[in-house]
Order: C-alpha cells, then sequence, then structure tokens
C-alpha cells in the first residue's frame, strides 16, 4: 500500500533512478511513478472525462451509446467509478470480458478512449474526438488520450466480436 503521494514519491526516488530503479516488469514506457504505483493512478480521471463525453451526447444516444475499451483495465475502471456517472457496463475484447459479449451494443454509439482515427474509420462511418483523458502520474500510455465518439458501425457487433478477442 503506498504510504507517499504520488508526487512526493516520484520526487523522492527520482535521483535514484524513479520508476526505472528495481526490477522491471513493463516492457512499455515507464513515466515518473513504478508500473506497480502508476497503474494505481488516472482511473478516475479517465472514467469523469469519459463520463463528460456521455453526458453531452442526446439522450437518443445516451439510450444505444455502449462503452469499449481496448484493455481490462480501462474497462474495469469504468465499471467500477462508471455507475456514479450513470455510464453503462463497459465492453471489451481483452481478457475475461471478451466472454462477456458485446452486452447487446449494437455500434450505433459508441464511446470509446485511444485508438487510431484512420483506423477506426475502418469500422466506424463517423469518428469524432470529444476529448482528452489527462493524468499526471498513471502509465505514460494512458496519459493524454483521446476520447471518441463513434457513430455508424460498418458491421454488426456481433459479427465483428471475435476480432476483438486478446488474451495478453
Amino acid at each position: 500500500m503506498p504510504v507517499l503521494p504520488p508526487e512526493t514519491f516520484a520526487r523522492l526516488t527520482a535521483p535514484f533512478g524513479g520508476a526505472e530503479a528495481g526490477p522491471k516488469q513493463e516492457r512499455q514506457q515507464l513515466g515518473a511513478l513504478p508500473q506497480h504505483f502508476a497503474d494505481r493512478q488516472g482511473w478516475e480521471e479517465m472514467v469523469a472525462t469519459v463520463a463528460g463525453a456521455y453526458a453531452r451526447l442526446s439522450p437518443a444516444d445516451r439510450a444505444v451509446a455502449c462503452i469499449y475499451m481496448a484493455n481490462y483495465g480501462r474497462a474495469g475502471a469504468i465499471d467500477f467509478y462508471g455507475p456514479r456517472y450513470g455510464l453503462p457496463p463497459a465492453i471489451s475484447g481483452h481478457n475475461s470480458y471478451y466472454l462477456w459479449g458485446p452486452r447487446g451494443c449494437n455500434g450505433e454509439v459508441v464511446l470509446t478512449t485511444g485508438g487510431n482515427p484512420e483506423e477506426l474509420r475502418t469500422g466506424f462511418a463517423q469518428v469524432e474526438q470529444v476529448a482528452t483523458v489527462t493524468c499526471a502520474y498513471c502509465m505514460p500510455y494512458e496519459n493524454d488520450l483521446p476520447v471518441y465518439v463513434l457513430r455508424g458501425a460498418r458491421q454488426p457487433v456481433a459479427e465483428v466480436w471475435a476480432m476483438t478477442k486478446s488474451f495478453q
């Protein structure tokens, strides 16, 4: 259990290698905090940002909107913090989330974070970035994430669901 606030931990450990000190557990770039601590940061901010985008949808769009997250961490954050914002449960193809399926998502309106807009356009008729998730002490790949509203899935979600599977 961390004892120090993230900014204090980062400042005190920086002279000794900061996040790079100790055994490396992550293959991706590290930020100011080690992966085991950074992975605890930024989730509430991400959910609040997605919730803001969801709240700006029309009532008709909110009624059919689903939230797709590329990894179980983001999906889990939506499911944990999302109810206080009135968010629907997340869907994801990552790990166990894949087994729960698309939960009735028809692809008419989908909110997601991250991803390449050009790739998203291959699956959706409209791709609009509506916000950006920022977090100072999270893993770098979770910071500066675009939030997209995707409209008009080019294929039924149920038919392409198998392509979302990722057991990494």
